[in-house]
């Protein structure tokens, strides 16, 4: 593209590279209205290196902590499909 071909996508710039994760990570913890968005995102990724052993506990712990309204750091920006408990 006019663009010189550099991607300027979110995903590109704030999930694939380390350095934009690293800066937007901390930009979120370090922002009120987003610290438990910021904390989800790092539970998530967690999350997703746990033993599959792990994983019921880890995802109760995760609704329980995030999604679930009135919970500390409950994520209310998060759509009902976002939050619905994974079936099978």
């Amino acid at each position: 593209g006019p663009d010189g071909g550099q991607d300027t996508s979110f995903r590109w710039q704030c999930v694939e590279q380390p350095i934009g994760k690293l800066l937007f990570r901390r930009f979120l913890e370090g922002t009120p209205a987003f610290a438990a968005a910021g904390a989800l995102w790092a539970e998530l990724e967690a999350f997703e290196r746990c033993e599959d052993a792990e994983r019921a506990e880890a995802a109760k712990k995760l609704q329980g902590r995030f999604f679930t309204a009135g919970g500390a750091e409950h994520c209310g920006f998060l759509s009902s499909a976002a939050t619905a408990v994974p079936t099978g």
